[in-house]
């Protein structure tokens, strides 16, 4: 369950209300200084508790935004004059202009140009600078690294299993030919021995399909007696 709607109004117990101003204190601070990492803005924030005690944050310097603000909320009031208003623009442009150059002569004193007017302390403050900048670009070049030697790990390691899996499907398709050899080499040669049975048989009784060659032949004459002339033998021999 979540929690319940709190009633805004001022906590009687004391020491209910110093817990709930240390807190909400810290919390308030805590987003101060979030607002002025994350968007770049100049933020500053004075709280004073009900005992007088002071508790603050500036992003920058709170002088300079004390400053700041006062100057606003002056050209606030002016700004209904167009010659005030002209002249709060063109002074927002030197302000501008002037963090803009700063900026570029930070840049040049980061490349290790314009040291020439920079003192021993000036120097210490910018190698820090630099070393912790240093640092920062190491660190994060390391992680790439490391990150990719992971994913190439990772991808070495499921193209070693996908190996693995191909190599056990290649042994088992070489196990299933052995087998498929023995069982037909085993029928080649009980084929062949038939083969050579209804051979050897064949041969035994080859000669009752070698064709027969007839051939007639022309009667040899003999001679024979004619019946007459042999009974007329007959009687002669009677008489």
């Amino acid at each position: 369950m979540g929690r319940g709607k709190i009633v805004i109004r001022r906590i009687d117990n004391s020491t209910s209300r110093q817990v709930t101003f240390s807190k909400r204190r810290n919390g308030l601070l805590k987003k101060a200084k979030e607002l002025a990492i994350l968007c770049d803005a100049e933020v500053g924030v004075m709280i004073f508790s009900s005992t007088g005690k002071l508790h603050d944050f500036s992003s920058t310097s709170m002088k300079s935004i004390i400053e700041r603000y006062n100057k606003s909320k002056e050209d606030h009031h002016q700004l209904g004059n167009p010659a005030s208003e002209v002249k709060f623009w063109q002074q927002e442009v030197a302000i501008l202009r002037q963090q803009l150059q700063s900026l570029q002569e930070n840049h040049r004193q980061m490349m290790g140009e314009e040291l020439s007017g920079l003192s021993v302390k000036d120097l210490q403050n910018l190698d820090s600078q630099l070393e912790m900048s240093l640092r920062g670009v190491r660190m994060k070049k390391d992680q790439i690294l490391m990150d990719e030697i992971h994913e190439l790990n990772r991808k070495g390691n499921l193209i070693h299993q996908e190996n693995v899996e191909l190599y056990k499907k290649v042994n088992l398709i070489r196990q299933e030919n052995i087998e498929l050899n023995k069982v037909y080499g085993t029928r080649d040669v009980n084929g062949a021995n038939r083969n050579s049975l209804l051979t050897s048989n064949l041969g035994v009784g080859e000669d009752s399909h070698v064709p027969v060659h007839l051939q007639l032949s022309q009667p040899q004459q003999q001679n024979y007696e004619t019946p007459a002339r042999a009974t007329k033998l007959g009687r002669l021999q009677l008489q």
